[in-house]
């Protein structure tokens, strides 16, 4: 793909990421961090997050994001944000309990009171990787997934939905039909639809997410055809029970 192919959406990733490298080059681990070997990785493995700039293995690269004891976990993440984030537009980062969980590392290295220039820089890739998804027909992490991530690394829904409402193309709604068909299952059992790593209050997450999807999502997937199943779950989420196990549409979730 030439520059000239490129989409608005695409080259204001590449900015991102690019700034994602300039911020954080030259960036280590503080000097004295230490881990246990036992369960994270040998003594070699930790020199390497002391060395800036040097490339890390995928295994490497993953117990560094996923140790939650680190003594200085923004150190450690602004030393590997230039790989991380590129391995995460290309749908290279895998987790256990879900891709959300990169999204909690971030905010418990408190990105958004380190330095103006660096909490900037993470958040304009976070929003310009949320815009590009939401255009790109077939990205290589789901939209449903990288909406997750964004909220839980910023301990808010409300910006990633807004930008969602404003994106009203096929595309965008193509997503959303596929982020409902995901969801439904644990909204209509009143439960928020990914791990919920950092929530202080996670039924008024889940009460938002609710009612973004019924104030927004039913024109926009008549618009595109989706199916009348569909509808039905997302219409079942404005109603209270019993009605909603009574409805003659209720699909007979078991919890």
């Amino acid at each position: 793909m030439t520059i000239l192919d490129r989409t608005p959406s695409h080259l204001r990733l590449d900015a991102a990421l690019d700034r994602v490298a300039v911020t954080f080059r030259g960036m280590t681990a503080h000097p004295d961090e230490q881990n246990c070997e036992c369960h994270w990785g040998s003594a070699e493995d930790l020199a390497r997050l002391k060395v800036p700039d040097v490339e890390l293995s995928p295994d490497l690269l993953r117990a560094a994001w996923q140790a939650k004891d680190w003594d200085d976990h923004a150190s450690v993440l602004r030393r590997i944000l230039p790989q991380l984030s590129t391995a995460l537009v290309s749908g290279l980062v895998e987790s256990l309990f879900g891709i959300e969980e990169v999204g909690y590392s971030l905010a418990l290295g408190q990105w958004q009171q380190w330095p103006a220039e660096q909490a900037a820089t993470v958040r304009e890739f976070l929003h310009a990787w949320w815009a590009h998804t939401l255009t790109d027909p077939d990205p290589a992490v789901p939209a449903h997934e990288v909406l997750a991530l964004c909220a839980e690394a910023s301990t808010t829904l409300s910006p990633w939905l807004h930008t969602w409402e404003a994106q009203t193309h096929a595309v965008a709604d193509q997503h959303l039909a596929e982020a409902v068909a995901h969801w439904e299952y644990d909204l209509l059992g009143d439960r928020l639809p990914w791990e919920a790593w950092n929530w202080k209050d996670e039924e008024a997450t889940r009460a938002e997410l609710t009612a973004w999807l019924i104030r927004h999502a039913p024109a926009r997937l008549r618009a595109r055809n989706a199916p009348e199943e569909l509808l039905h779950r997302v219409r079942l989420l404005g109603l209270a029970d019993p009605a909603r196990w009574e409805d003659p549409h209720w699909p007979n979730h078991t919890y």
